[in-house]
């Protein structure tokens, strides 16, 4: 039978019993699209829930034990009394956990006693169970205990929490992990009495602060470890996580809609993941981070602003705006705080229930409003609108039934977290059509400008290369003349003086500054230099410089017959750096030998310059970097995008590397010197 037929599910009506919950699951798979599949899983999702309810409230009540060991106690014996150890006269009430604290009507109004009465696990040696091993410490695993606990076994006390300075500030989310000493556990009839000091109830501005006792669990130390670490994710890090990314989220949308103030609903939408993640922040502590009465208070007034925001979002995207209920929003925000102080404490929490109570049914309204007009006027939109409405919705109302106790506590966790997992796919659904809407705009604007910007670019592209053009050939032009005259002014001169002077230290500084002369010339040239050629020219005249000065040299190459070719900007500046390094050597080192080693790689070329001087003392390192000679080879080394480093110390020589790049590259400075 197809679900979409409107005759075979009448007679399947008229058949079945239980017809009718099939027929709706029918009819909502016959929905079009994205509003279908989130009928249907809506339709599912309430149906798990009241299953689960209904298997919850059936349960006994009796300690059971699990596949693992694991004692579950989910009933206790409860008293009210300030006493420091559990009262042995009294009338104790018998109550099922999850239990919490209402005030006077329980016994009077100090702190609260749970007693609880269990054997002992049984504990096998050598056993494992699914894979753990067996453990012989026993543990106490409590899901949650709000307020600030005593626990005592076997009149034994295993922690205290502190002084009850202000028991308003307990933390009420964060799972308790307590181990049990074998020696103070006995096999049969232990007594765990566990003392809670926190506010009733009547005093609290919502149920889940009220001081009370979660079910606990008692069993092997790492089960109920690892189950320690599973309540703790879901409890404190999954709502931290949401929370840190709605804050990030919210701040990014409203600087998104205050950038664009065209839609005021950005702005709205944001300012509401903000409050809201500071709401979500503040029931899952951040380790032993406690709150007192006026945070309380102050973060159960901050739930007004937040609500008139949501509501005013949702009558904005329903594109509906009026000053009387903007003022009331807006005076709601000062009343609901103003309230909560002047009501005596006992009716805290009859009053905080009011507002919550008002506020819910505000967005309710408020969204009601905001479907019936997408209905009408975008109706292909209402599929997806009108299912996240739904669904917001159905978590107010649990919400509003776990404060007025008609569901148990365990569902306002879960709606937390779902209402925080909404907002944050709200808030991804806005961005994406905030950048389709965007990117529309930006490839409408784009069409009409690119035939003008290629008609630019490709003006622009000529104009560069003939601008390119022309600076080569004026630079060429340029560097030749200066070569030339260089060539056949200066050459002529010194060569003269080298040729007709008398002095021989004359004719020596007038032939090394021709050589000079020379090397310039080439450098202006411009003209590559095959590394073969270069490499002979060096070790011609360093071999000679050093012989001179009676300093043996041990020059070697590349074994192997090199093709590549050195730059003439490297060329120059290499032959400037070995020419510092030997002179160094030859005046202030001292040596009787030098080593000199060059490597060509891929694109690379390596200079190490190596003697057996006395080295640059410790005096002198300090300086080695200010010394002109050595700045100079590094700053040259640098302009040519390579490096030069120098290795020293008394009595061990020094070494010289230089590594420079064989491509041609730009330098950072040209050099003059």
């Amino acid at each position: 039978m197809h679900p979409c037929s409107k005759a075979d599910s009448r007679q399947a009506l008229r058949r079945d019993t239980f017809a009718p919950a099939r027929l709706a699951a029918d009819r909502a798979a016959c929905a079009p699209g994205l509003r279908g599949w989130l009928l249907r899983w809506l339709l599912r999702w309430l149906t798990a829930a009241l299953l689960a309810l209904v298997a919850w409230t059936a349960q006994g009540q009796t300690p059971r034990l699990d596949a693992q060991g694991v004692l579950h106690v989910e009933r206790a014996q409860q008293i009210a009394s300030p006493a420091p150890a559990f009262p042995a006269d009294g009338t104790l009430r018998a109550v099922n956990l999850p239990a919490t604290w209402k005030g006077g009507s329980e016994g009077g109004p100090g702190p609260v006693w749970y007693r609880i009465e269990f054997d002992a696990p049984p504990r096998p040696p050598g056993a494992a169970v699914d894979g753990l091993a067996a453990d012989p410490t026993l543990a106490l695993l409590m899901e949650r205990a709000c307020g600030r606990l005593v626990v005592v076994l076997n009149d034994v006390r295993l922690q205290v929490d502190g002084p009850e300075v202000d028991p308003s500030g307990a933390v009420c989310f964060q799972p308790r992990l307590l181990p049990l000493p074998g020696a103070v556990l006995r096999a049969q009839a232990n007594r765990l009495d566990i003392r809670i000091a926190g506010l009733p109830l009547s005093q609290t501005t919502a149920r889940q602060r009220a001081a009370g006792l979660w079910p606990v669990q008692i069993g092997p130390y790492t089960v109920l470890a690892s189950r320690h670490e599973d309540q703790r994710l879901w409890q404190v890090t999954a709502v931290q996580v949401m929370a840190l990314t709605l804050l990030l989220l919210g701040a990014f949308v409203t600087a998104m809609g205050w950038h664009d103030r065209r839609d005021g609903s950005f702005v709205f939408f944001g300012l509401l993941a903000l409050g809201w993640g500071l709401v979500t922040l503040r029931t899952a502590s951040f380790g032993n981070w406690r709150l007192g009465p006026e945070s309380q208070w102050l973060f159960t007034s901050l739930i007004a602003p937040v609500a008139g925001v949501a509501a005013v979002f949702l009558l904005r995207s329903a594109r509906w705006r009026d000053r009387r209920v903007d003022a009331l929003l807006l005076a709601q925000c000062v009343l609901m705080p103003v309230s909560l102080l002047l009501v005596p404490r006992e009716a805290t929490f009859g009053t905080a229930l009011f507002w919550y109570t008002l506020l819910g049914l505000e967005l309710m309204a408020a969204g009601a409003l905001l479907g019936r007009q997408v209905r009408h006027q975008t109706p292909e939109d209402f599929g997806w609108t009108g299912s996240m409405l739904a669904i917001g919705g159905l978590l107010v109302m649990v919400v509003m039934a776990t404060q007025y106790g008609w569901l148990p506590l365990h569902t306002e966790q879960v709606a937390h977290l779902a209402m925080s997992a909404l907002l944050l796919f709200a808030a991804f659904h806005l961005v994406r059509t905030f950048a389709s809407a965007l990117r529309s705009a930006e490839a409408a604007r784009l069409t009409m400008e690119l035939r003008v910007a290629e008609a630019t670019a490709q003006i622009e592209r000529n104009f560069a290369q003939l601008a390119e053009l022309r600076v080569e050939q004026v630079t060429e032009k340029e560097r030749k003349r200066i070569a030339a005259d260089l060539h056949d002014d200066l050459g002529a001169k010194l060569l003269t003086i080298v040729h007709t002077s008398e002095s021989e230290r004359i004719a020596n500084l007038a032939r090394e500054a021709l050589e000079e002369m020379r090397l310039s010339v080439r450098g202006l040239t411009g003209k590559p230099v095959q590394v073969a050629d270069a490499l002979a020219d060096w070790r011609a005249e360093t071999v000679a410089r050093l012989g001179q000065a009676g300093i043996d040299a041990d020059w070697r190459g590349p074994a192997d017959e090199v093709q590549q070719r050195l730059p003439a900007r490297t060329y120059v500046q290499t032959t400037r750096i070995l020419r510092e390094a030997v002179s160094n050597i030859i005046k202030h080192s001292g040596a009787t030998h030098c080593k000199v080693r060059c490597g060509i790689g891929a694109d690379e070329f390596v200079l190490l310059i190596q003697d057996n001087g006395r080295g640059i003392s410790t005096e002198m390192s300090g300086k080695l970097d200010r010394g002109q000679g050595m700045y100079s080879m590094k700053n040259r080394a640098k302009q040519m995008h390579g490096q030069c480093l120098v290795e020293s110390g008394p009595g061990f020589g020094t070494v010289i590397r230089l590594t420079l790049p064989l491509r041609e590259s730009s330098p950072a400075a040209p050099s003059t010197s």
